[in-house]
């Protein structure tokens, strides 16, 4: 089958295009930070990711490139205008005859053995590829000369399957008809011209240029056209490494980029301002006020100076406007008095300092709770980071186990995989005995009253009165530890909610609050909702439902609102 004429001199246009224009300086840059880390909460991989990985994350608005979409729009209807012509030149009806009858007669030409022959004309009535693939390995060595031809017989029965396939994929109004083998060229060329269309159309929304086979596409174009377009897609590439070294994904090799602490932050600061923009309409002022009173930041607003105030914090332009409006200059001097200073309020804001209980227990692998944990995780320490910096905030991982986690670490979190399948277990593991490691237990228990635990520890060298802790779960504990003793108990057993409440109450004679953000499941029961209302009534917490998509608005905004109450 011969290739159509090329369609060259249809990427003309991009001989004026400048590269160091994509797209134009007045758009905003692709966002390359979030799909990095997105890909990251769902699959908890912290490795380093190659040029192709971060331009396959990248959308690109192709209106942004000048003349691309016009050029793509052109090339697209050439292609079109090719799948055109062949489906109004050709007609299937004689070659859908002359695929079939070239299977009957191979088919009759072979001479079956006596045990296999019934099995071997069913499966040619029936036209079944895999009866006559398994009748060769049937036959045997003293049946070779029948084995020998099934093959032959199995490709001509699969030239018939691609004939009835292409008559039935495509609308051909032609009258020339085709050989069987001329039909498969046609198919192929078909297929391929609906290959490059289809990427032609994820170019035009994407602006990925990778998406393109261009070693496909060369059989269209001629050599001019194809040189502007790997021209395109190599300042594309260009484009994508400059705004990822700006975004703060770090060049680590050759091909490949790292996280670093701006991309954490950058990633911060857009899930942030996604929380606040869905919330606009409540009119709720993102900053709180700081409260009033002696304290080490001067406000704009003054008031008169009252004996004890310091004289550190007057207003001295407004106290001498105020003496010269007095009496006014005398001898070229200004005499004060007490009635004519002005003094600065200044701002007082309170320190508080939080413990976050990650749930990474095996059940919040379900409907990927876990992404949505790890997400509001990093929005709170962003919070934090920009708004109340002198705040203290702790990450803890809990699970059988809990454990201090770092900020650079949450990402890479996953729930633990289920290793006990019994429906009831009753395990107890003393932690103490060197032979037994944390290894040797089961991973995916629920531990809360640990976590409790290791985040009063954190939160008792706080020198602040404001202490919480901010539990994220799905459900009842299911281990907890007696001294060394290690005890997984499922179903939930009463023994570990014992152990829980009594690790809240030592929270609450320290001072410290406990709201729980217990997240919907399908496997959520009275009993869950019940034993998280006991655990927070000791501390005067709160229990808060949340779906887990609305996870990181609910606990963001929870915080804010405590900490107005604190300085209020």
């Amino acid at each position: 089958m011969s290739k159509p004429e090329s369609l060259g001199g249809i990427i003309h246009t991009y001989q004026k295009y400048d590269p160091l224009t994509i797209p134009s300086p007045n758009q905003p840059p692709p966002d390359l930070v979030s799909a990095a880390f997105e890909q990251m909460l769902a699959y908890g991989e912290q490795r380093e990711f190659t040029d192709e990985e971060l331009a396959n994350m990248v959308k690109i608005d192709p209106s942004q490139i000048g003349g691309m979409i016009a050029n793509l729009d052109f090339l697209k209807q050439k292609l079109q205008d090719r799948k055109k012509q062949i489906l109004a030149t050709y007609e299937t009806k004689k070659v859908e005859k002359e695929a079939a009858r070239q299977f009957q007669q191979h088919a009759n030409s072979l001479r079956p053995p006596k045990g296999l022959e019934k099995d071997y004309r069913q499966a040619v009535k029936e036209e079944q590829l895999y009866e006559l693939e398994n009748l060769y390995y049937r036959s045997g060595r003293e049946n070779r000369d029948f084995a020998q031809k099934l093959p032959g017989l199995v490709q001509t029965l699969g030239d018939k399957y691609q004939v009835d396939e292409l008559a039935a994929k495509y609308e051909f109004t032609g009258r020339q008809s085709m050989t069987v083998p001329e039909a498969l060229e046609i198919k192929a060329e078909l297929e391929e011209l609906d290959k490059l269309l289809e990427q032609l159309d994820q170019v035009q929304k994407t602006g990925q240029m990778g998406y393109i086979d261009l070693e496909e596409l060369q059989e269209y174009l001629d050599q001019e056209g194809m040189e502007h377009l790997r021209e395109l897609n190599q300042a594309i590439e260009n484009y994508i490494r400059r705004q990822a070294e700006e975004q703060g994904l770090e060049k680590s090799g050759p091909n490949s980029y790292q996280m670093t602490p701006k991309a954490y932050r950058l990633f911060q600061s857009k899930v942030l301002s996604t929380i606040f923009n869905e919330l606009q309409a409540s009119r709720t002022g993102r900053h709180p006020d700081a409260v009033l009173g002696e304290g080490a930041v001067e406000s704009p607003r003054t008031k008169e100076y009252e004996f004890g105030d310091s004289v550190t914090h007057m207003d001295i332009p407004g106290s001498l406007i105020n003496a010269m409006l007095r009496e006014g200059p005398t001898n070229g001097r200004v005499r004060m008095k007490p009635e004519d200073i002005i003094i600065h309020r200044t701002k007082n804001t309170p320190k508080a300092a939080t413990c976050v209980l990650l749930d990474m227990s095996g059940s919040m692998r379900y409907d990927g709770q876990y992404v949505n944990v790890k997400r509001m995780g990093l929005a709170l320490d962003g919070l934090i980071r920009s708004e109340y910096p002198g705040d203290f905030l702790q990450f803890i991982e809990m699970y059988t186990f809990a454990k201090p986690r770092h900020l650079s670490e949450i990402a890479g979190l996953m729930p633990k995989a289920v290793t006990a399948h019994s429906p009831v277990v009753r395990q107890v593991a003393d932690m103490a005995n060197p032979k037994i490691t944390e290894s040797d237990v089961h991973w995916h228990f629920t531990n809360i009253q640990h976590a409790l635990q290791t985040a009063r520890r954190y939160l008792t060298a706080q020198d602040t009165p404001n202490k919480q802790v901010m539990l994220i779960t799905d459900g009842l504990p299911t281990a907890h530890f007696e001294g060394s003793k290690l005890y997984l108990l499922y179903p939930p057993d009463p023994r570990t909610e014992e152990a829980t409440l009594r690790e809240a109450k030592l929270c609450a004679r320290e001072g410290i609050t406990i709201n729980i953000f217990l997240i919907s499941t399908w496997n959520q029961t009275e009993e869950d909702i019940r034993f998280a209302r006991r655990l927070v009534e000791s501390t005067q917490g709160r229990v808060i439902f949340s779906t887990g998509r609305d996870l990181d608005r609910y606990v963001v905004w929870d915080y804010i609102k405590r900490r107005k109450s604190i300085i209020s």
